[in-house]
């Protein structure tokens, strides 16, 4: 369609929505549109405390009003024009039910609730003695409410107190919980709020279990409040209520550990088969674990107090190993006084696994061909929860275009093998959730171009692996092997190489060896609620600089040095990836921002950074009003903007800048706006690729982008359609045209619209 024609549809959507929203309502009936909440304080509270008390206030209101988009209720107007459908299944009832959106309606109890849950609200934040009043307006058969609180001055604790009697319990609690002053959420002079009295109930019962209290509860803890005091101030009592039980007031210690190793139900329970190690009476007839394995696993140790961290890491460490699918323990009073003993049942998963995957290919340069891939998985190949992971691919394809007959056949094959220790001369503390993996990798590919050209590679690295906690994980590959071979060019591939620098260095002769560390932080791998959350990921990569202090290697000298007939290479690096995850109001909201930057600098036997270990933009997940990999560097561009494109323009230093809205559109349906800026660029000048070395004037190469997609979140994955163009690009087009943005221009369209189709969200 032309601009016009879109606009002029998209009106009409936005005018139908809203005409028929109301339509089909009974005469009594009116349309729930929303709420806005307003606090007037009378003791002079903050502009920002204010805001954050509305904000509040608002997330308690129910019902939710019909969603909508650009300020339409498209969804409750499909409802509203589909005819109800004669049964439960087919289209109609689809559209109905799962794009379409009944009308929310709000009868007035349902106001008047939310006016006592807000009051309530209001009075646990220690605003005790207000009021909140409810004022309804309707216009049109839609029905908006607005609620006011009036506050006047906030209560604020004058003092507490905890159990003073001379009790083996009281003085845990004062021993464990208060003296150190560590972590106490109830302090004088804080404002009164009843969640941080239920929180700080759950700390002291925490702080109790680490220290053997098994059978204590939050519940046993009541805290009494008197606000009778004066001047708007508090005390409160935290006492332990005189109905706790007696075992509850008391620690335990662990007697015996049973691990039933190979546990289902119909597993003997006795102990006929049992084996004592290291304090473990291990159940497992069939010998298919290593005693050792649980011993490294397993935090709890025979004669210690109970303690609930232990108890967590223990079923997380079992859990982790990847050998069981089911883990449960069970916790009962041993056989002498104030002891327990503990049941662990481990149900193993299937030790082995095959994949077998054809797949068939057509592209859009005349290529046919197909793919075959062949995965093996044994989870425990030496009997201490080892995963060996092998993989076989093959694939053959054929083009003929023009004239032009070519053959590719590519195989390879890789091997992982993850040991769930640290293999290493140093010692590593391995008291953490998760268990730490040493990870060795091998693998070789080869790449055969007929008429072209053979490449080998093989790789082989040696890593560790562990995670702090179940936010951060670290990465480390003391050593990283990477040996890229080209082979059998034939002249007439030789003649375009010459010609074109770019796809020479794509398949040039590499011997990489160095060491990796890479960091991940993700906020929202622990689900939560919070309004804002992070992720993060930095890469240090750094190559030959063992073997350049040894062989003294200068290949600006001339001193270049070779190994296996190849040069090494000698680069460091770096590379961030920082974003930004913004909650609006429900989970399906929300704004969204990446940045990403790296750099990279050859050095010592190596003049450019090695092909494999550049930066490109440009693509699904980057600037994605750019097909891949075109872009850059610089001001740099490799064909011709208006209808030649040529991939692989790499760069030594990027920039990448994105954010994005997500809303719900229906039911798995998602949409986005999103922007994207950025580039790469060279260190040094490239005469080849002119305008592409990164000045002080890089702000002025920034490529942006804009433009929309769909999401359809089918909870397994998410398939992402997207569809961007150029706001600016840093390049200059022929004949010094200036860039402008042309909706109604088919060529415009055809050379600056780009679609892309991939898997999962871009950030």
């Amino acid at each position: 369609m032309k601009l016009h024609q879109t606009i002029f549809f998209i009106a009409v959507i936005v005018i139908l929505s809203s005409c028929s929203n109301t339509k089909h309502l009974g005469a009594d009936q009116a349309l729930f549109v929303g709420s806005k909440e307003k606090i007037i304080s009378t003791a002079n509270l903050s502009s920002s405390k204010k805001k954050s008390f509305e904000s509040e206030l608002h997330t308690l209101v129910r019902p939710v009003p019909n969603s909508t988009i650009l300020g339409a209720r498209v969804s409750l107007a499909i409802y509203n024009m589909v005819k109800e459908p004669k049964s439960k299944k087919g289209l109609m009832y689809w559209l109905k039910y799962r794009v379409g959106e009944p009308p929310v309606l709000a009868s007035n109890s349902a106001l008047e609730k939310n006016r006592l849950v807000l009051q309530n609200h209001l009075d646990n934040k220690g605003f005790f003695m207000d009021s909140v009043i409810m004022d309804t307006t309707i216009k049109n058969k839609k029905l908006f409410v607005t609620y006011t609180a009036t506050v006047g001055k906030r209560y604020t604790i004058r003092k507490i107190s905890y159990p003073t009697d001379s009790s083996i319990l009281a003085k845990a609690i004062h021993k464990r919980a208060i003296n150190n002053k560590k972590g106490i959420l109830l302090r004088p002079g804080a404002p009164y709020d009843l969640d941080r009295i239920k929180s700080e109930r759950e700390r002291i019962d925490n702080k109790l279990k680490n220290f053997g209290y098994y059978y204590f509860s939050p519940d046993y803890l009541i805290a009494d409040v008197d606000s009778t005091i004066g001047k708007h101030k508090v005390d409160i009592d935290m006492r332990v209520k005189k109905e706790t039980p007696a075992y509850a007031k008391l620690p335990y210690r662990i007697r015996n550990i049973y691990v039933y190793a190979d546990y289902d139900i119909r597993s003997d329970t006795s102990l006929k088969s049992a084996k004592s190690y290291n304090g473990y009476t291990i159940i497992d007839p069939k010998n298919k674990f290593k005693p050792v394995m649980f011993s490294r696993a397993l935090v709890f140790h025979k004669g210690e107090l109970y303690n609930r961290n232990a108890h967590n890491l223990s079923l997380n460490r079992l859990i982790t190993l990847g050998v069981y699918k089911f883990v449960k323990v069970r916790f009962e009073p041993g056989d002498s006084a104030r002891t327990l003993n503990a049941y662990y049942y481990l149900t193993p998963t299937n030790a082995k696994s095959i994949r077998l995957q054809l797949s068939g290919l057509q592209k859009s340069n005349n290529a046919t061909g197909a793919s075959l891939s062949l995965n093996w998985l044994h989870r425990n190949i030496f009997k201490g929860a080892e995963r060996l992971n092998i993989s076989i691919n093959a694939g053959y394809e054929k083009q003929i275009s023009a004239g032009f007959n070519t053959s590719i056949l590519n195989a390879g094959a890789q091997a992982d093998l993850y040991i769930p220790r640290i293999l290493a001369p140093f010692k590593f503390n391995t008291n953490g959730a998760f268990v730490p993996q040493t990870k060795i990798s091998t693998g070789y590919q080869f790449y055969n171009s007929t008429s072209q050209y053979l490449l080998t590679s093989a790789t082989a690295s040696y890593s560790y692996i562990w995670k702090g906690n179940l936010r951060n994980e670290n990465q480390l590959t003391p050593l990283n092997i990477n040996y890229v071979q080209p082979q059998n060019i034939t002249d007439s591939f030789q003649h375009i190489l010459d010609s074109n620098i770019t796809l020479q260095r794509s398949i040039e002769k590499q011997f990489i060896i160095g060491s990796i560390y890479n960091f991940n932080y993700n906020s929202q791998t622990k689900p939560n609620r919070k309004i804002s959350n992070y992720y993060f990921n930095g890469n240090i990569d750094v190559s030959g600089n063992v073997l350049g202090l040894i062989t003294g290697a200068n290949a600006n000298a001339g001193k270049q040095k070779n190994i296996f007939g190849s040069p090494f290479t000698q680069y460091i690096r770096l590379e961030a990836d920082l974003r930004h995850y913004w909650r609006l109001g429900n989970k399906y909201r929300s704004f969204n921002s990446r940045l990403d930057a790296g750099v990279g600098f050859a050095y010592g036997n190596s003049q450019q950074m090695p092909f494999i270990k550049e930066f490109f933009a440009g693509g699904v997940s980057d600037l994605r009003g750019f097909r891949a990999r075109t872009l850059g560097p610089g001001a740099y561009y490799a064909g011709n903007p208006l209808d030649t494109i040529v991939v692989d323009q790499p760069g030594d230093v990027k920039f990448l800048l994105s954010a994005e809205y997500r809303a719900k559109l229906f039911s798995i349906v998602r949409y986005a706006l999103f922007a994207d800026a950025g580039n790469v660029w060279t260190l040094k000048d490239d005469p080849y690729r002119p305008g592409s070395k990164f000045t002080g004037n890089f702000l002025n190469q920034f490529a942006i982008d804009a433009g929309a997609g769909l999401r359809f979140d089918i909870s397994l994955l998410v398939l992402r359609l997207d569809v961007a163009f150029p706001l600016r690009i840093p390049y200059i087009l022929p004949g010094g045209e200036k860039y402008k943005i042309d909706f109604g221009s088919r060529d415009w369209r055809r050379n600056n619209l780009v679609f892309n189709l991939a898997i999962g969200y871009p950030f």
